[in-house]
């Protein structure tokens, strides 16, 4: 493959030719050979492909058939109401209505009892925004079993009885859904190609504690060209790497760190995460752990001190930095893997949930980098939007009354994507050997300032076939 007259961020124009995957070729006038795919930029910019770094890629397509009843779109009890009920009536007789980006600001605490007050005959599930919860009304309940079912994330009420509320279930749940859901399996072809409109060439599947069969389906997936980028899925010790089906695609989808969840109200002993980080750093994986409060980090940090840390460990999120922290994080050189959207998507409600004395803490960016820790970025989608130019955009603007040290330039917020899975903060450059993993824009860095959706991707290449437009 052949991309021609391509701009490059310092101003260069370029040639650039792919051979077996890989960039192997740099110059200028290359001539394009017999039956190679040829591109002609025409002075549009090219960059290393974007990589996210944190999302959840079944969840995300699953969202494409499912119900938005959180801010910006809905904003009431009666505007959740009208959206579900509005779907109840236009749906086939029994099938499963999922919901999802609910926040308590729409209509307080959701419990079975109050989706029942809306929608009765059909199950319903709703997912909340954080992704740590979802709501059942009691058709649901019934199908799934919940009122008999004694994992300790079955919330219950001060009788015993189920309220309808799961938490952290989400294995549990798709298991169950399996067996009892009509509703089709998510459509990942088309994710996979909105991303790659978009620039996307790798993913970052952080879903902790997918089991080998789900694990398996991924895999399959990206060797059948259903997804068409490359995937690192955070999995377990005890999952085996996928059956190679197809050599030409061999490191497409590969294996990554052992995803660690933790909730403030269930935070495990400091001996117990201690010795599960180390139980895991025996198994020959590093970590990725869930940090998006204060306690969390700092629990993190030490259990970490005690365990050891090992090159791959990693803190998801960093929500809550404290200028205390950063000099162990910098000296471990443990990377932070941040999601620039969130404080420009959530304003409004961080404004009113975090505390005042954490406000400067909040989803810190370029003070982070200023002290020499390393960063690299990732959507959360669907928890957050999926376009990483979204992210990208957010990470260069002064928004919310956001301290402006925290911002950056666009050329950095684009390197926070350009890392590869293994080594998410070490951005790719386009040089002779490198993956031939790319995007082609036509503008230039700084428009992202000021309209992220006006970037346009002419352009997507994943080791040397274009994947956009295919």
């Amino acid at each position: 493959m052949l991309i021609r007259n391509a701009d490059t961020m310092d101003g260069e124009v370029v040639d650039v030719r792919c051979d077996d995957g890989l960039i192997s070729e740099i110059g200028s006038h290359l001539r394009p050979r017999a039956g190679e795919h040829d591109i002609d930029a025409a002075g549009c910019w090219v960059m290393p492909g974007l990589h996210d770094h944190h999302l959840h890629l079944r969840s995300l397509a699953a969202t494409a058939g499912s119900l938005r009843v959180g801010p910006p779109d809905v904003h009431s009890d009666d505007d959740l109401r009208a959206v579900l009920q509005a779907a109840d009536l236009t749906s086939t007789p029994g099938e499963w209505l999922r919901a999802f980006g609910y926040h308590e600001s729409v209509a307080g605490t959701l419990t079975r009892d109050v989706l029942d007050t809306t929608v009765t005959d059909r199950p319903v599930r709703v997912q909340h925004r954080s992704g740590a919860l979802w709501m059942l009304n009691s058709a649901a309940c019934r199908e799934l079993g919940v009122d008999s079912c004694t994992l300790p994330g079955v919330e219950r009420d001060a009788a015993g009885n189920a309220t309808g509320r799961l938490w952290r279930m989400d294995s549990w749940l798709g298991d169950r859904l399996g067996d009892t859901s009509p509703a089709s399996p998510p459509d990942l072809a088309t994710m996979s190609r909105r991303a790659a409109a978009r620039g996307v060439t790798g993913f970052t599947e952080a879903t902790p504690d997918l089991s080998q069969s789900s694990i398996d389906a991924l895999a399959a997936a990206v060797h059948d060209g259903e997804i068409v980028q490359r995937v690192h899925c955070m999995s377990t010790p005890g999952i085996r790497p996928p059956a190679d089906r197809t050599p030409g695609r061999r490191t497409a989808f590969t294996l990554g760190p052992t995803k660690i969840l933790l909730d403030d109200d269930r935070l495990p002993t400091l001996p117990e995460l201690t010795e599960t980080i180390s139980g895991i750093h025996r198994s020959g994986k590093p970590v990725a752990v869930h940090c998006v409060t204060r306690l969390q980090l700092i629990v993190t940090m030490t259990a970490l001190d005690d365990a050891g840390v090992v090159p791959g460990d990693r803190i998801e999120h960093g929500a809550i930095i404290p200028a205390e922290c950063f000099g162990w994080l910098r000296d471990h050189r443990i990377p932070v893997i941040t999601q620039p959207n969130f404080p420009f998507e959530r304003s409004e409600q961080y404004r009113v949930e975090v505390d005042a004395g954490e406000q400067a803490d909040l989803w810190r960016l370029g003070s982070l980098l200023a002290a020499g820790i390393h960063l690299a970025a990732g959507t959360d989608a669907p928890f957050g939007d999926s376009d990483p130019w979204t992210a990208i955009h957010a990470a260069t603007i002064d928004h919310s009354g956001r301290d402006p040290r925290e911002t950056v330039t666009p050329a950095t917020a684009l390197g926070l994507f350009w890392g590869t899975a293994e080594q998410p903060t070490s951005a790719r450059v386009i040089e002779r050997g490198a993956i031939a993993d790319l995007t082609v824009v036509r503008g230039a860095p700084e428009d992202v300032r000021h309209d992220p959706a006006s970037v346009e991707v002419v352009a997507t290449v994943v080791g040397g076939v274009p994947v956009h437009p295919s």
